[in-house]
């Protein structure tokens, strides 16, 4: 955690301005799990692109947090909407109407084509229920994260535990781990 700002010499309406926005100061999280995503794809030469739903641009966010993080972050789209997924991330509207939003078929499809349109070497889709309330008979915590790269999509289904923001969380972490497992 980062110490407040020293505002010597400033004046106290500053200084107050200061110590009530430090709160506000991104730091990296608590993990490594970042760092260690950021240097495997840095020595491989390759690079992530990913298409959030229920996280909203967390695993970017997330990436981004650590420096240098430009040379392997291509980038990303938030695609909470459902026609969004197919605007976007070039999920056939036709997969989303057999399959639904949240759906390892999804996943995955959301993973092929944020790779594609933004020219990473893999690709992570990540949909599912943050909760408090069920989708599509999906309860909170059912989450599909696609991985595509190297000629495969990999799809895992997970069950995670928590409120919103710890399922969020939950989903941005396994998914780092499982692209670095793929790694290899």
């Amino acid at each position: 955690m980062s110490e407040p700002h020293s505002n010597e010499g400033a004046g106290a309406e500053e200084g107050t301005a200061a110590r009530g926005l430090d709160g506000l100061v991104p730091h990296l999280p608590e993990s490594d799990v970042p760092v260690r995503l950021h240097d495997a794809l840095l020595a491989r030469g390759e690079t992530v692109a990913a298409a959030e739903s229920l996280t909203a641009g967390l695993f970017c966010a997330t990436l981004a947090t650590v420096p240098g993080a430009s040379a392997t972050l291509r980038g990303g789209v938030v695609v909470y909407a459902t026609e969004l997924k197919t605007a976007l991330a070039g999920v056939p509207a036709e997969l989303l109407a057999e399959h639904g939003p949240v759906s390892p078929e999804t996943a995955g499809a959301l993973a092929d084509g944020v790779r594609e349109r933004c020219g990473a070497t893999w690709g992570v889709g990540l949909t599912g229920v943050a909760g408090p309330d069920p989708v599509d008979g999906h309860g909170p915590g059912r989450v599909y994260l696609g991985i595509s790269g190297r000629g495969r999509t990999d799809v895992v289904e997970l069950d995670l535990p928590g409120d919103r923001a710890a399922v969020r969380a939950g989903t941005v972490t396994t998914a780092m781990e499982a692209l670095l497992a793929r790694l290899g």
